[in-house]
């Protein structure tokens, strides 16, 4: 914030001085300087800050306002506040555009929608938004007792809108489906909500960077608060480490370990797309095993047949 604010007072001070050949174009320069700087303090009060201006920014401010001629209105006043030395500007709140976007009442399906729709244009990445194709907000129903979260949409999820919707999404729906329930009746939905992009010469997604996922958090902590599922199933150690803040996960240690977030009892498992390349019958077990576990938590019938699944043949 200091050197923003050094930055403004070295740009005014040159407007000051004159710095620019034509005076009208210098006039313009110095209307559209106070423009900005009135657009930059609006934004900051908004966000709940106290900004003041140092008498030095205030008397270069002025110094760049044209002289009033006789028989001409005015132009409104942009309120300016009392100037200090001795109060600095403030460092701006973390992430600010995370100010809850949906109401705190009112049906799920009405907050949900609210909620949506600043997520769509999010624009607090700007590699993301560069990379992704569109924003993968979530699916499912909003009455659902389970939630999936994975950690980031992939390259089908980006180009179609919605998590889950390639090879790894498949198996997922497997999974949902051998648990006796539809794809439908569940809730879908990733801790970053943009396409990470394929770094050159790769052929998987790029893994969500910490500071990434931090930024993207917020967004599905408030899609848990409206949507209030019985069970949340943290798909991998990266959607792990997001919800839970944990370094590393080892996913291999974690899963079937019940955990908690925001109240609600937390199951980490495989990530679907783990058995694109070890599909092996004992990893297949336990993962099963975990959504058993999940079944039994949502006091839902378990039959002999669920119960045997993956030890003598796979999905």
């Amino acid at each position: 914030m200091r050197e923003c604010g050094a930055r403004c007072k070295r740009v005014l001070n040159s407007l000051a001085r004159g710095g620019g050949a034509d005076k009208g174009a210098g006039m313009s320069d110095s209307q559209r300087a106070l423009d900005i700087t009135h657009a930059a303090l609006s934004a900051m009060q908004d966000n709940g800050a106290k900004p003041h201006a140092s008498a030095e920014i205030l008397a270069a401010l002025a110094a760049t306002l044209p002289p009033k001629s006789a028989g001409t209105q005015p132009r409104a006043a942009a309120p300016v506040l009392a100037p200090t030395r001795s109060a600095p500007l403030p460092a701006m709140p973390t992430f600010t555009a995370h100010r809850s976007a949906a109401p705190a009442t009112g049906t799920k399906s009405e907050r949900l929608a609210a909620l949506r729709g600043p997520v769509l244009v999010c624009s607090l990445c700007p590699n993301l938004v560069q990379s992704r194709s569109q924003v993968v907000f979530g699916t499912g129903s909003v009455e659902a007792e389970l939630m999936f979260v994975g950690d980031a949409p992939g390259v089908d999820d980006d180009l179609v809108g919605e998590p889950f919707c390639g090879e790894a999404g498949r198996t997922l729906t497997k999974i949902i489906e051998t648990m006796g329930m539809r794809r439908s009746e569940v809730y879908i939905a990733t801790v970053l909500k943009c396409h990470t992009g394929t770094p050159p010469g790769a052929t998987e997604n790029r893994k969500p960077t910490t500071a990434e996922m931090q930024t993207c958090k917020p967004y599905l902590l408030e899609q848990i608060r409206i949507l209030q599922p019985r069970v949340i199933v943290a798909l991998g150690g990266v959607a792990l480490e997001a919800l839970l803040g944990i370094e590393k996960a080892a996913i291999v240690r974690e899963r079937g370990n019940w955990r908690e977030l925001l109240g609600i009892p937390l199951m980490p498992t495989f990530h679907p797309g783990y058995f694109q390349h070890t599909p092996t019958m004992a990893r297949k077990r336990e993962l099963w095993e975990d959504m058993l576990a999940v079944l039994e938590k949502l006091g839902r019938p378990i039959s002999a047949r669920q119960e045997g699944y993956f030890l003598a043949r796979g999905i």
